[in-house]
């Protein structure tokens, strides 16, 4: 597994400072403004894993109170996207091309996420690569699950 993305390199000076983890995290929401809308606060970020924050907040409510469905699936997304950066080998970039979930109970506090590979597959030309989210509320329960389908390819000569 590589590291040699600008997210692994930019974390790996940001996050070791004071305010660094969320410069780290306003950084990110530049680059992809989207996911500004749930301000996640990265807690790690390594080849094969991502871990980030939300606090429950009004913007990310439902009408019953709890953490929005779209909210956890945009967390699952970043959380995702982010560990598949920092794991692929230079000359590769990614996509997401699908994902699956669960909403297993309702999301009533702050919520992380955490994205982990547990093996990285052979990359050809072309690979899709299944990547395990899972979102746990602050009593340690999960409370929504996904599998999202990076498509993994060679980048194209400029």
């Amino acid at each position: 597994m590589s590291a040699s993305s600008l997210a692994m390199t930019t974390w790996a000076r940001l996050s070791r400072i004071p305010a660094g983890k969320w410069a780290f995290s306003r950084f990110i929401t530049l680059k992809a403004p989207y996911f500004a809308s749930i301000r996640p606060r990265f807690e790690a970020l390594r080849p094969g894993y991502c871990e980030l924050r939300i606090r429950k907040r009004r913007a990310v409510l439902n009408h019953l109170g709890s953490v929005h469905a779209i909210a956890m699936c945009n967390m699952a997304e970043l959380a995702g996207g982010m560990m598949t950066d920092v794991t692929i080998p230079p000359g590769y970039r990614w996509i997401p091309k699908g994902m699956t979930v669960e909403y297993i109970a309702k999301a009533e506090t702050n919520l992380r996420a955490i994205a982990e590979l547990t093996s990285m597959p052979e990359l050809g030309e072309s690979t899709e690569l299944p990547v395990s989210v899972k979102v746990i509320d602050t009593h340690q329960k999960t409370v929504f699950q996904a599998v999202i389908t990076m498509w993994v390819s060679r980048k194209r000569p400029n």
